[in-house]
């Protein structure tokens, strides 16, 4: 009995000095966590960074918007906007390319001046295939489907490429036409003036019910060979003349069946028919059995 109360008193003691008595020691990695940890508070953060972006951008926009535009307590300084869908620009604006919706119009003040500057390029109007440039040394116009001119308050046509309709001229003030190819009925020039066709390269000109030159004074000059060809005949009517300081020719002393050359003899009748004679004797004239004018030549 005694070594049993002797037991428990030892058992009680230890018992009330033991402070640990009922811990379970536990790996806090293992305990539920609240709030935004590792992977989730990380991307947390790059969503917050993300927002303050987007919200220093919209800043800037709105500050370059409000300067451009120059928004005020009473509206827009710069532009208009009116019910019709008319956008006005009260002030110079400065802008690359502008894109107008279908069938916009571009247009000034009826008592104003529309000024539109290029720095330094060319002003470009386009549409489809039509292009409008202006330079500054030319103003060109090119189009696969036609163009036309007129005055919008008379309607009155101005210029037209629509052949069918409206004879083709010139406008008032334009000296000359560059072209790459027509196809027309025929091209005259005033009473006062000349017409001059000229061509770097090589012209071509074709009737398919034949071709009439007529002038005063018909004049060709060519760097090459000129050709002229017809089905039926070719009629020179009037005085003809031509220059043989650029035709080849050969010295006197030449023989002439020397060398790889065949020379001719242009010669005339009476009424104006060309026709060639072959050259095989000095001094040899136009007498040949089948020349073409007969007896008189």
């Amino acid at each position: 009995m005694r070594e049993k109360a002797v037991e428990r008193r030892n058992v009680n003691k230890e018992h009330n000095s033991n402070f640990k008595a009922g811990y379970i020691p536990i790996d806090e990695d293992r305990l539920h966590k609240t709030g935004l940890r590792g992977r989730k508070g990380n991307l947390a953060i790059c969503v917050i960074i993300l927002l303050f972006i987007l919200a220093v951008i919209n800043l800037i926009i709105t500050l370059v918007i409000w300067a451009v535009i120059r928004i005020g307590p009473n509206g827009c300084d710069s532009m208009e906007f009116h019910e019709s869908g008319l956008l006005r620009f009260k002030q110079v604006s400065d802008m690359g390319v502008i894109h107008p919706l279908y069938k916009s119009t571009v247009g000034g003040r009826r008592n104003e001046n529309l000024v539109i500057t290029g720095n330094n390029q060319p002003i470009v109007f386009q549409q489809g295939t039509t292009k409008l440039s202006v330079e500054k040394n030319k103003t060109s116009i090119t189009s696969d489907i036609g163009m036309q001119f007129f005055d919008p308050r008379t309607q009155n046509i101005l210029f037209s490429t629509d052949y069918e309709t409206h004879e083709f001229h010139l406008p008032s003030g334009v000296k000359s036409l560059n072209v790459q190819k027509a196809s027309t009925e025929r091209i005259t020039s005033n009473a006062t003036s000349d017409l001059n066709i000229k061509v770097d390269g090589r012209a071509i000109v074709r009737g398919n019910e034949g071709v009439f030159i007529m002038g005063k004074t018909i004049e060709f000059h060519m760097g090459g060979n000129m050709e002229l060809k017809a089905e039926n005949s070719i009629i020179l009517n009037g005085t003809v003349t031509v220059s043989t300081t650029r035709l080849p020719s050969s010295s006197s002393g030449d023989q002439l069946g020397g060398g790889d050359w065949v020379r001719y003899k242009l010669c005339m009748c009476a009424d104006g028919t060309l026709f060639k004679v072959q050259v095989t004797s000095q001094n040899m004239g136009c007498q040949i059995s089948d020349n073409p004018c007969g007896n008189t030549r």
